[in-house]
Formats: C-alpha cells, structure tokens, sequence
C-alpha cells in the first residue's frame, strides 16, 4: 500500500469513524473502502483495518472471509455476478450463465488473462421480477437475454442499471405504501414534502406524546413485515423507558430472501417515507441514533438513501430540535457486505458492532441488550414505511385495510412462471390466488404445480391450496408462513426435484457455520438432494433427507436452521411420488427430462 493510498485513506476513514459509537462497528465501512479504492483486500488491508479499528488483524480477517463481497485477490474490470437461484432458474439463468462463461472461456470464480472480466455465480440478487438478473460491478442487469450478453461482452460501459418493475395494486380502492412509486422524482424530498411529506412526523413530535404514538401503532395491528410478524407497538413498548445506556433503532434493509424484492423498491423510490417512519419510531422510543443496515448489493438503493438522509438533514428534518421540540436524532446508513443470515436480527448487530454474522441467544432480546450492549428496536423497512399513513390517518383505518390481528397492506413480490412478474400492493386479506391472477398467470397452456408464498424458506403450498389468505395467522393455518411475502410460481413443467436442489443449494451455503445442526446439516441434506437429481439417489435418501431436516429444526441458536429443513419437508411431502419416480427411473417424470449433474 502506497503512502499517497494510505493517506487517501486516513482522511476517508475519520469520517466514516466518527459515525460509529464505537470504533468496531465501522470494519465493514472501512473495508469497503479499502476495496473501492485498492480494488480488493490485501493482508495490508486487514493490518490498516485493524489498526483504526482497534482489534487484532485475525479478527478483521475473520470477518473478510466470512462475507461475499470481500476479494482477497484482484477482480475484473467488469466483474459479472449471475444469480444462480431458483426465480431466475424457473426464467433460464443457468443457460445463460453457461452461455456467457463459454464466450469468455472462463468458469465461475475466474478472470479472464486481461484482466476485464471475472465471472461468479451468486445465490439471489432479489431482483427476481426481471429474472434472469446479474450484477455488473454494482449494477442490477436485466433480464438477461442473447443481445444484453452481446452488449455485455462487446460495450460494457452501454449497460444500465435496470428500471423498477411495479406493477399496481390488487383489490385496493388507492395504494397505500406503493402510492408514489409511478411519481416522477418521488425520491427526491421536494417532491416528497410537496406530497405531504413529512407533516406525519410533526404530528407525532409535536401532538403526540410518545405512549400515544405507540398507543396508536399498537391498535392499527400493524405487525413485523420482514418475515416473523410480531406486533411493531407491543416491540416498541418493549424498549426501557428509563435507561442509563443510549437507545438505538436499526432498520433491518438487509433484503436477501429468494423471491423478495419489495425494500428494494421502498428504499429507491421512496426513502423519505421510510425516513419519516423512523423519526415516527425513534421518537416513540426515546432514540436518539438510528442505523439503517442496507444489503451490500444494494449500491444504487443505499446511494439515493444516503441522498434522502442528507436531504432531511438540510431541511431540518434530522439533527437537533427537529420540528423546535427537543427531539434529536442522527441516522447513518451502513452497508453489510453479503451474507444472507445478517437477516436475522441479531446476527444484524453483530454484523454491524465489526463482527462475523452470528445470531446470538434469546434472551436477552435486543430491547433490553441490542446494538453495543443498549436498549435497541429492530424493525424492517416495510414495517417503517406504514408508520406516516397509520399517524396521519389513524390506526382505525389502517387496521381495516388489512384483517383483524394484521392491519394494513403488504407489498407481494411475484416471480418464477407468471406472465406478469413484479411487485403488488394488496390488503393482507388477499388470497394467493387473486395475486397469482392479478399477475397475468401462468403462460397459456401450462397450470400452476407449486408456489412458494413467502420466500424460499417457506413450505410449498400445491396448485389446490391456492385460496388461502395471505396474512400470517392464515398461512400458518394452512402449514406455511407470509414470511417475506416473497411468491415464487412453478408451472408444470417444473422439476420439484431440481426446485429442493435450489433451496438446499442457497441454505448449505448461506449457513453462517456457529451451530453444528445446521453447519453440517444443510451440507449433509444438499449433498443427498444432489445424489438424487443426478440419477444416482437411493430409495432410502428421501427419508435420509427428512431424519437430517427433523434433527436440524428447533435445535439452533437461530431460526436458520429451520427455514432451511422446511423446504425439503414440504417438497418431499407433497411430491414424494415425483422423487420416488427420480430415483427409481434416473430422470425426472416432467417431460422424461433425463437425470443431469447439476454442477
């Protein structure tokens, strides 16, 4: 490392410091910034991390080769990432993977001898509407087609990133958390406080008292709409009111759930809703400094969130005596650095405190013991981005756009055989049917064999179970979960054998490793999964795959280990016969597909 590079990076790295409460918590900052500069993680990298960091390069080691988006060699100029999950599967993505690693004559994980292009396969970008996506350096491109990959190879720099595929609502007489994505410039803030913007937090501030924010929050029923669905008020009212230490919010915006697309959208289109929502929150909880923890593939969306909080800092929205009360708050975003598991709440602030993805033990929840040791409320961007409409017109209405213990709306992200993949606002009380309809269905010809309703760790539910409600308690009666709200259609022509293939494919990787049941079970159940799909599985494996998926639930310091045994149960259970028929006959019972190594 040069000195000149150094003291680039000195400057850079005092600011990036000073946000952070303490020093620790800005290593993945300061690592990005290495690599934006260097162009990758040197060993003398970890050192100078270390070294502002005040801990020992081992552990800034640990945490370089624990996340995805750390390079400890050099990498192309255009470094093409393909997403090698199961909505671009259902779209073509392995073919065109193929397809361009022979072009360049390179497999996954290398560069070409000039130095201008390095391929990788990656588990989901959640871009799944316009699958089959990759990422180009920092930019979402898609779908992929022959001319995009011709465009790619011959003029890289013509490539854009990709526009934002919203479709409408379903069922509702006007959106509710959608309203403005089809407003021109809506991410700006003076289009934002043209639109009202903003007026909900002044209420709140100066009207409300902080027991009656959270009063009203409470009975709009408005629940956690990153996947667990606990109650936002009854979590707020968690949080100390008297507290020695500091409090801190988090806003989970660590997007990575296969079939998930909808922060992407909040955060792009419009970020000053969800800012709004956070000085709602902060206030109702006594906080005084939020984190906002974006996905680190999330470049552009983390760019106009960072513009958004500037924005609300000049217009006196952010800082001190926000609205001339004594309200204070700061937000700082910070971007993670690839790892699926830093979903999970706690594994979040470990993340964020400088340190390896690890989920911790519950209890002490993070309302009594969260971020750097302190009372902290976590709470997802979606979940935010319904605190200004529940404060400006009332939890009553709220609570009737939705059913009766989940109030409001939810933003459905459809992907995989629909005709009319992207996203849709719908009232909680939808049925996975209208939504599938609203999407155009599957192509003529075809029928739907298998949908996944909230994200790939949610069990599958069959072409005759489509009328359920989408609202949690309903989706657990019927054997599943919301989760996400991430839908994924699988027409007939889907093979339920290579579809478990893709789950345990993405959970045997994403696995962070500190719990044996899930560190050697999803290893253990993918490699059996792909036994079987390359013709060489055995009548005992379904059962195999099912002992290894009913010892890793419930056995964990985290749900993880869960939501990766739930889809080989489903799967399995609703279409033994379709595996059976694998083994027995080394290929697969749609269209008399021959059985192929999946590799």
């Amino acid at each position: 490392m040069s000195a000149a590079a150094l003291k680039q990076l000195d400057a850079a790295a005092a600011e990036i410091l000073a946000q952070y409460d303490q020093k620790r918590a800005a290593t993945l900052p300061l690592l990005r910034l290495a690599q934006d500069t260097l162009g990758y993680v040197s060993p003398a990298v970890e050192q100078w991390v270390a070294q502002q960091v005040g801990v020992a390069p081992a552990h800034i080691h640990e945490v370089v080769t624990f996340y995805t988006l750390y390079h400890q060699q050099p990498v192309g100029k255009y470094h093409i990432q393909v997403c090698h999950n199961i909505a671009c599967a259902l779209r073509g993505g392995d073919a065109y993977l193929a397809s361009i690693g022979e072009r360049l004559g390179l497999k996954p994980g290398q560069t070409t001898a000039d130095g201008k292009y390095t391929l990788s396969a990656v588990e989901c970008l959640c871009a799944c509407e316009q699958a089959p996506m990759m990422q180009v350096n920092d930019s979402y491109v898609g779908p992929i087609t022959p001319a995009v990959i011709d465009t790619l190879l011959q003029s890289p720099e013509q490539l854009t990133e990709l526009p934002l595929l919203y479709r409408g609502t379903v069922g509702l007489q006007a959106a509710v958390l959608s309203a403005r994505f089809n407003v021109r410039d809506a991410e700006k803030i003076e289009t934002y406080v043209r639109d009202n913007g903003y007026q909900a937090a002044r209420k709140a501030l100066t009207e409300m008292s902080p027991a009656q924010v959270i009063d009203e929050v409470t009975k709009s029923n408005l629940r956690g709409l990153g996947g667990a669905g606990f109650p936002t008020g009854k979590k707020w009212s968690f949080i100390p009111k008297d507290s020695s230490k500091p409090k801190y919010l988090v806003v989970n915006a660590d997007e990575g759930e296969p079939g998930t697309i909808k922060d992407r959208y909040l955060l792009t289109k419009d970020p000053h809703r969800l800012i709004e929502g956070i000085i709602i929150a902060a206030y109702a909880t006594g906080v005084r400094k939020a984190y906002i923890y974006i996905r680190g593939e999330y470049a552009y969306p983390a760019k106009v969130l960072q513009q958004a909080v500037d924005e609300a800092k000049k217009y006196g929205f952010l800082g001190s005596r926000i609205f001339n009360t004594d309200h204070t708050l700061e937000i700082v975003v910070h971007r993670g650095a690839g790892a699926y598991i830093c979903g999970e709440e706690t594994a979040l602030l470990t993340s964020l405190e400088g340190g390896k993805g690890f989920p911790r033990l519950k209890p002490p929840f993070p309302a009594l013991a969260g971020l750097f040791a302190c009372p902290t409320v976590v709470n997802n961007v979606e979940t935010l981005a319904c605190v200004p409409s529940i404060i400006q017109r009332g939890a009553e209405w709220f609570a009737k756009l939705g059913v009766p213990k989940a109030g409001g709306t939810r933003l459905f992200s459809l992907s995989g055989h629909v005709q009319k993949p992207g996203l849709y606002e719908a009232s909680q009380g939808v049925t996975l049917r209208q939504l599938i309809d609203a999407a155009g269905g599957v192509a003529p010809g075809r029928q739907v064999k298998a949908v996944i309703p909230g994200g790939i760790s949610a069990k599958i539910l069959r072409a005759d179970e489509l009328d359920v409600k989408m609202d949690f308690d309903s989706l657990i009666a019927a054997g599943t979960m919301a989760g996400s709200a991430g839908i994924v259609v699988m027409d007939d022509t889907t093979c339920m054998v290579r579809a478990l293939w893709y789950a345990g494919k993405f959970f045997g990787h994403e696995s962070c490793g500190q719990c044996s049941p899930c560190r050697e079970g999803t290893g253990w159940m993918f490699k059996v999964i792909d036994r079987i799909l390359r013709g060489e599985g055995r009548e005992q494996d379904l059962d195999t795959v099912l002992s290894i998926a009913g010892n890793m639930e419930g056995r964990t310091i985290c749900v993880f280990a869960d939501a990766a045994a739930w889809p080989a149960q489903s799967y399995i259970a609703k279409f033994r016969d379709e595996f059976v028929y694998h083994i027995k006959e080394k290929r697969c019972n749609v269209g008399a597909q021959p059985a192929v190594a999946a590799h």
